[in-house]
């Protein structure tokens, strides 16, 4: 019980951190933070959603977790090596008000350059189980090749 009492009492003081480190960065930069890299106007995201990566021999995977997002809820664009996720998590309509929660609802943002070599022409997305999996084909040029070495047969015996 200790234990527990002493974690919610860490996540509610690294929380009110957060909202004044948030606040402090409003009242400088005015209304809102800068809007990152590639995002469209203002900074009027929520959350970034977690990012991992992972290579096969023909695939660059890149999964986004979101749970509570719907297909119809996300966006993904690659433009100048950049791919870009972006979106809304809702709110159910019982966390509208007096809600008390630790899940990030609104607008996110994330993105990630890309390596040269990819074929971004045939890039593909599926959502499924919270989980936005993004595959990337390896460009066939960029695919390595296996070179065959010859080996020469001018040995000269030698005789005891």
């Amino acid at each position: 019980m200790l234990s527990t009492m002493f974690t919610s009492d860490v996540r509610q003081t690294l929380d009110q951190f957060r909202r004044s480190v948030d606040q402090m960065f409003d009242s400088f930069y005015g209304q809102s933070a800068p809007a990152p890299a590639g995002s469209s106007g203002d900074r009027n995201w929520t959350f970034s959603p977690v990012l991992e990566s992972g290579w096969t021999d023909q695939y660059l995977t890149i999964r986004a977790i979101l749970p509570g997002v719907s297909e119809k809820d996300v966006r993904v664009t690659v433009q100048n090596n950049q791919l870009v996720i972006e979106g809304e998590r809702k709110a159910p309509d019982a966390f509208q008000k007096n809600a008390v929660t630790q899940i990030a609802y609104g607008k996110f943002y994330a993105a990630a350059n890309l390596p040269s070599g990819l074929d971004v022409d045939h890039i593909s997305c599926r959502l499924q189980n919270g989980m936005l999996d993004i595959q990337l084909p390896i460009a066939e040029a960029s695919k390595p090749k296996q070179i065959q070495i010859n080996s020469s047969e001018d040995r000269k015996a030698i005789h005891a």
